[in-house]
């Protein structure tokens, strides 16, 4: 079955290390950037038999993304694995951040029932969304509106839930929006999405 762009997204298949943000930023300054990196991870069994399906990105790669060069205010959103959560508040103080919350998916089976997938000491059945912010607040922002917590299904590998892409376009109406490592099941009408997975 063929594959269709949402007709309103802007979608860029490049590597993110290759890409030229300040040409971006000279354009347009997002309001809202969400990314969910292809973590290194470092252990002799990093997925415990679990396939990745992605190429993973060094630390350094990530912290050289010029992220401030295409948001001076508002907020940056970071999908983080327990391994690497130490290392995003790394990025988010990097970058000029400060970490203000985090929302939390928990994932459904189409029965409503709680879809839990592999872990290392626990099994997983949520995932976490770290919330940064800075300089000023985006226009029109909506505050202490909307939870936390998302119940929602777990869709494809990797797939994020439309859910969550509706809260932040409620959060922050009418914003500019870029997803990072963006792949073809996430693609959205509004929303500029740069991965090499697209």
């Amino acid at each position: 079955e063929p594959f269709e762009v949402p007709p309103h997204c802007i979608p860029i298949k490049q590597d993110v290390t290759q890409i030229d943000w300040a040409a971006i930023g000279s354009e347009v300054q997002f309001d809202v950037i969400t990314m969910d990196p292809p973590w290194q991870l470092a252990t002799n069994a990093p997925t415990r038999g679990v396939a990745l399906g992605y190429s993973q990105l060094a630390d350094r790669d990530l912290l050289n993304m010029g992220i401030p060069k295409i948001q001076k205010n508002g907020f940056l959103m970071i999908w983080v694995i327990n391994a690497k959560y130490d290392f995003a508040l790394e990025m988010f103080q990097h970058w000029g951040y400060q970490m203000v919350d985090e929302i939390t998916w928990v994932k459904t089976t189409v029965n409503r029932r709680l879809a839990k997938g592999h872990g290392f000491y626990l099994q997983h059945a949520k995932e976490t969304l770290l919330v940064g912010k800075k300089g000023a607040d985006p226009p029109g922002m909506r505050a202490n509106e909307f939870s936390d917590v998302l119940f929602a299904p777990r869709r494809g590998q990797s797939q994020k839930p439309y859910e969550l892409y509706e809260l932040i376009e409620k959060f922050v109406p009418n914003g500019k929006y870029m997803e990072i490592f963006a792949r073809r099941n996430n693609l959205r009408n509004y929303w500029f999405s740069v991965g090499l997975e697209l």
